[in-house]
């Protein structure tokens, strides 16, 4: 038998106010106006799930059945092969009470076997229900100096047992090279995932490309590009630019690990608007999560023609901060969120919103699950 995860509840309901016109999925005339928190699940880290450590998830999606879909960020050669699992989560309106892990999937290559237990290749990170019942999955890659042991970033389908289907097609300069004088930066790739109503998929890196500049900091932000694929070719239509604030701390960080801030996670709310959540972490200090509103306005530049953005002029897309939540808030110590889904109807008619962090698979974090409320706007 499978071990069970342990678990403990928070089940304080707490309003956070999210100032957000829109609409949740696929229902174009439900209004955002707040959030209020129903409740905490948390996974141990070291948890056992048919004999392999469960952690690591970056991506969570729900899927019209009830199932949820969640990627674990392992990339071989640690605890196991690269995997994703299928979830229950258990919430109402007056509290969280259970998460439970029902299967677990190994991915698989496009030569049909499964990626090696034994050795580092994707870094999976993002998972979206498709349209046609698959699974989209984004990958940061693996990069290293050795061509041999190096793997491209990707954005790929796979069906539900792992097989994959197709990749979509990923521009060059979002490639690994030398990691230092071009292309992407090593585990600052394809996080954020999104999948639109109307089927349209988009990726974005987490942090600046090299050559259009310097990754976030204490004292500067940086800049991102937001690709948009045909979800029928598979091949890029746009590129837009979000622009990432500085990292959000108020004192220096002190301990091994540089700071960073990044955007791991979109969720889409129309054709044209997202839920975008921010990232930050400085060691020492913890995390501080955003939710933000990231809109491709009519006017917003397609950037894909420019090799770098350094020094050009273009239009990003517009950011709006809805909610920020410091590293201890209303007496919830948030871990490193990650992942983000819109959640079931509630009995009340209103929508749910579930977050999801990536406990690095540390003896000193956990898998947190996070259920809000979604209030209409008044």
């Amino acid at each position: 038998m499978p071990s069970k995860p342990i678990l403990r509840s928070f089940a304080a309901a707490i309003a956070l106010s999210l100032a957000v016109a829109g609409c949740g999925g696929n229902d174009p005339d439900n209004s955002v106006g707040a959030v209020r928190l129903i409740g905490e699940q948390t996974i141990k880290t070291k948890t056992l799930f048919q004999s392999v450590e469960f952690g690591g998830i970056s991506g969570i999606d729900l899927a019209p059945d009830g199932t949820y879909w969640a990627i674990s960020d392992d990339r071989g050669g640690e605890r196991g092969t690269p995997r994703f699992y299928s979830l229950s989560l258990d919430f109402d309106l007056t509290a969280f009470k259970a998460v439970t892990i029902n299967s677990m999937t190994y991915i698989k290559g496009t030569d049909g076997v499964n990626l090696p237990s034994t050795a580092r290749t994707i870094d999976p990170e993002g998972i979206r229900y498709a349209p046609n019942g698959n699974l989209y999955i984004s990958s940061e890659g693996n990069y290293n100096a050795n061509a041999a042991n190096l793997f491209q970033p990707f954005v790929r389908e796979f069906k539900t047992d792992g097989t994959f289907v197709r990749a979509f097609e990923i521009p060059t300069m979002f490639n690994y090279a030398d990691n230092s004088t071009r292309g992407a930066r090593s585990n600052k790739l394809f996080e954020a995932l999104a999948v639109t109503p109307n089927g349209t998929v988009f990726s974005a890196n987490e942090d600046a490309l090299i050559e259009d500049g310097p990754i976030t900091t204490l004292a500067a932000g940086s800049v991102v590009r937001v690709m948009k694929f045909d979800q029928n070719t598979g091949k890029q239509t746009a590129q837009y630019a979000y622009q990432i604030p500085k990292i959000p701390v108020d004192k220096a960080p002190t301990g091994a690990f540089a700071p960073d801030n990044g955007l791991p996670e979109m969720l889409a709310v129309s054709e044209t608007e997202f839920l975008g959540l921010e990232r930050a972490f400085a060691d020492g200090v913890g995390n501080t999560i955003r939710i933000v509103r990231m809109t491709i306005d009519p006017d917003t530049t397609d950037v894909s023609g420019l090799p770098s953005l350094v020094g050009a002029s273009y239009k990003p897309m517009t950011r709006e901060l809805l909610l920020e939540m410091p590293i201890n808030y209303q007496g919830v110590k948030l871990d490193n969120v990650e992942g983000m889904t819109w959640g079931p109807r509630l009995s009340n008619g209103n929508r749910s919103l579930v977050l999801v962090s990536d406990n690095n698979f540390s003896d000193t974090q956990i898998t947190q699950f996070l259920a809000f409320e979604v209030l209409p706007k008044k």
